[in-house]
């Protein structure tokens, strides 16, 4: 008779309660375990596998008795003391997305892998409606919407996963067709040691891809930018071809920007491909979207013409940099996505590329999850008229933007959009961007952001 190791799956929620689903196929004993007693996805677990081992509560010693694997959720650091004491005991320990991987490279068929601090969502939203406007079967999903063991369907002809630096810490033979680290900028600091940590985390998206998507205008995503060929220190293949992006002219057959008869177009290499003036979703860094998502695209031999229609009719996703209302000649923005420094500051200098254009006012504050805010500092310089700090680490940013505009302290975000209103004149833009977590007052981001848009309807 065939016998299967157990497999220990920590963490349930939608990605522990993906795995179980898959591994119950194939007949794997299981054990699911969380620190929490009741943990999202629990009734569905024990109503469709009731035969599953449920260990809620502390992880206890006697938890891996009999374990041969971990999956471990993205939301579980692998420095947790009982996976320390699995790795010490040479217990595989991986991510659900090595397991899509393994048995992905079974059946390859063409995936694209997309990391970065900022953009993920966007970059890989925009792809999946570029392959149906093209009539091409796409899953998409990964760290957005889908769990990825949900997208192994044979009908799909692509594969589009969004990536998370916390999915890339288990994963190992993922063999992207291409893959892109859009932006590096501090995020998770309460996870990891340094800036460099996070960004080797995030480089790992490289490691046995065909085509590297390179920013050419982020320093450290350039440096990752290496030559072809095998990696002896890790055995990993390296990229063999490379492809950059940049809001610059580009150079060779990279995607940029380029002036044509007075107005700036999207293009590769010399071809113009598309006025920026065409696409409807707002601000410069949704610009370099545009450029790595054709990029892309062109990796997976997309036809050109269906991601043309696509960025022309793409409005964005909800929380990011979208527009709920103007008001009193004010525009009101909710980029609730804005979990971190860098997102924040590409949403200003997306709606304000230029010194001299209108002022904005900035509502920001949360969870800061030890992030670094001086690079902030300098750009809401220049960008705010008026800084509204809320949340539980509004001092901390308080401290950082010191002399920088108007800073205004809010008990909560119902009062913050009341300053917001008070202080902006027509012209301004009010953006909301909290450049932190959302869990000190709200269940996520989205909750956060949907709660900030009544808040600006009842303005009215």
């Amino acid at each position: 008779m065939l016998t299967f190791p157990k497999t220990l799956i920590v963490g349930l929620g939608k990605t522990g309660l993906s795995c179980v689903r898959f591994l119950s196929k194939q007949g794997m004993p299981i054990v699911v375990a969380d620190t929490r007693t009741s943990p999202p996805g629990l009734a569905e677990l024990q109503a469709e596998y009731p035969e599953v081992t449920l260990a809620l509560g502390s992880f206890q010693p006697e938890i891996l008795k009999d374990v041969e694997r971990i999956i471990v959720s993205p939301g579980v650091a692998t420095s947790e003391p009982m996976i320390q004491t699995a790795i010490e005991r040479g217990i595989p320990v991986i991510g659900d997305i090595e397991l899509f991987a393994q048995e992905l490279n079974k059946q390859p068929i063409p995936t694209i892998a997309v990391t970065g601090s900022n953009g993920k969502s966007t970059v890989v939203s925009l792809l999946g409606a570029m392959a149906q406007i093209a009539g091409w079967q796409a899953g998409v999903g990964g760290n957005i919407g889908t769990p990825a063991l949900e997208l192994l369907k044979p009908e799909y002809q692509l594969c589009i996963l969004e990536l998370s630096s916390f999915q890339l810490e288990t994963t190992y033979s993922l063999k992207p067709t291409a893959a892109v680290v859009l932006n590096i900028s501090p995020d998770h600091m309460d996870r990891y040691l340094n800036l460099q940590a996070y960004s080797q985390t995030k480089a790992r998206i490289y490691n046995n891809t065909k085509i590297a998507i390179y920013n050419r205008d982020d320093p450290l995503v350039n440096a990752m930018a290496t030559g072809a060929g095998t990696n002896a220190a890790t055995g990993f293949q390296e990229p063999t071809t490379q492809i950059g992006f940049t809001l610059n002219i580009p150079q060779n057959h990279d995607y940029g920007i380029m002036q044509h008869q007075g107005e700036p177009w999207l293009v590769q290499g010399l071809q113009r491909l598309l006025p920026i003036a065409k696409l409807k979703l707002p601000g410069q860094h949704n610009v370099a979207n545009a450029l790595v998502a054709l990029a892309l695209g062109y990796a997976v031999n997309m036809p050109l013409e269906a991601m043309l229609t696509a960025l022309q009719n793409y409005t964005g996703l909800p929380h990011r940099t979208q527009l709920v209302n103007t008001r009193n000649g004010v525009r009101w923005y909710n980029d609730s996505k804005g979990t971190n420094p860098g997102a924040t500051i590409a949403a200003l200098q997306g709606l304000h590329p230029k010194q001299d254009t209108a002022k904005a006012v900035l509502i920001a504050g949360g969870e800061s999850k030890n992030a670094d805010f001086t690079e902030l500092a300098s750009v809401v310089a220049y960008t705010c008229r008026a800084v509204i700090l809320f949340g539980r680490d509004a001092s901390i940013i308080e401290a950082a933007l010191k002399d920088t505009a108007e800073l205004i302290r809010a008990s909560d975000l119902a009062q913050a959009v009341q300053n917001a209103a008070h202080v902006a004149k027509a012209g301004d833009h009010v953006l909301f961007s909290p450049a932190c977590a959302s869990f000190d007052m709200f269940k996520n981001y989205e909750q956060r952001g949907e709660v900030f848009m009544q808040y600006v309807h009842d303005l009215d």
